[in-house]
């Protein structure tokens, strides 16, 4: 009788389980950012905890300093930092109940990809804010921060071979690099990407995985002059075959053979498109507070 009583009222949230706080959230930045800057991942941090009081906000860094951080995230392959993310959200313990995850450009597909291959601790919401889920083609119109000369030797290395093992290996944009004229060539080549994407079969984990999500939140920039095609952020890309005109998500062979789960998803209303006006994450704290914010509470 004793524990009866005990949880009808936590289940009241008169007794056990009423300290429950805020669902936390996991933060990964962008190409040439770092988990703590003070004008990017450090400011959205303070916004959010200073708009949800009392929620745990985890702005992910991988390496042991800021400049491993942004060096990282154009030098060390993709699947080892997914690892490493994996590893270091399994060990959290403000995790275990579940977290809800936000990615910055290229950190929305690397969240994906934490999504579809590690479940555990289980992550609830994806905000992918300009991700770039089929890739980008086409040089660095321009660069992050201090990073002009390491994107000039990049867009080198990209024409030169971006399917080559050497690039793949060690070059992250070469990792969700996606040719539409090579399509054979990034199916076959492409390390993380086609894998993700499910170009070379399917992989049912990661399809169960993905569809757990309770919304997958995508970001469109619709004044975008840094990702070719914009439309990768909604899921889109080119037609087969060409570089010119582009397709929506619904109309993708991912989608109609629905590799991914897209399909079933979109249909159970788990899938939010948003648009906002500006070049590529370039956005208000206004809008942030009122179009992001709700998928955080």
């Amino acid at each position: 009788m004793a524990a009866l009583r005990v949880a009808v009222l936590g289940l009241l949230g008169l007794g056990l389980g009423c300290a429950a706080g805020p669902v936390p959230l996991v933060i990964w930045h962008g190409m040439g950012d770092s988990c703590c800057n003070p004008q990017s991942m450090g400011y959205i941090k303070k916004i959010v905890e200073k708009k949800i009081p009392g929620i745990y906000v985890l702005s992910l860094k991988i390496g042991s300093n800021l400049i491993q951080d942004m060096e990282n995230s154009f030098f060390m392959n993709v699947n080892d930092q997914v690892k490493e993310v994996c590893s270091q959200l399994a060990k959290d313990p403000h995790l275990a109940g579940g977290y809800h995850a936000m990615g910055f450009s290229q950190g929305g597909q690397f969240l994906r990809a934490v999504a579809q291959r590690c479940p555990s601790p289980p992550m609830l919401n994806l905000i992918s804010i300009g991700g770039q889920h089929q890739g980008r083609v086409y040089g660095f119109p321009r660069c992050p921060g201090e990073s002009s000369h390491i994107c000039d030797w990049i867009r080198k290395t990209l024409d030169l071979g971006a399917y080559t093992a050497a690039v793949q290996e060690h070059l992250v944009q070469a990792e969700y690099w996606h040719d539409p004229l090579k399509e054979e060539d990034y199916r076959k080549n492409s390390i993380f990407l086609a894998d993700i994407n499910q170009e070379r079969g399917i992989n049912e984990t990661y399809k169960k995985n993905l569809m757990a999500l309770k919304k997958f939140v995508m970001v469109k920039f619709l004044n975008d002059t840094m990702v070719d095609p914009p439309i990768s952020e909604w899921f889109g890309f080119y037609k087969p075959g060409q570089a010119k005109e582009t397709i929506p998500l619904q109309e993708t062979s991912l989608y109609t053979e629905d590799r991914l789960g897209l399909q079933e998803m979109d249909k159970a209303g788990k899938l939010v498109f948003l648009g906002v006006q500006g070049d590529h994450l370039h956005f208000s704290e206004e809008w942030f507070y009122t179009t992001v914010l709700p998928f955080l509470q």
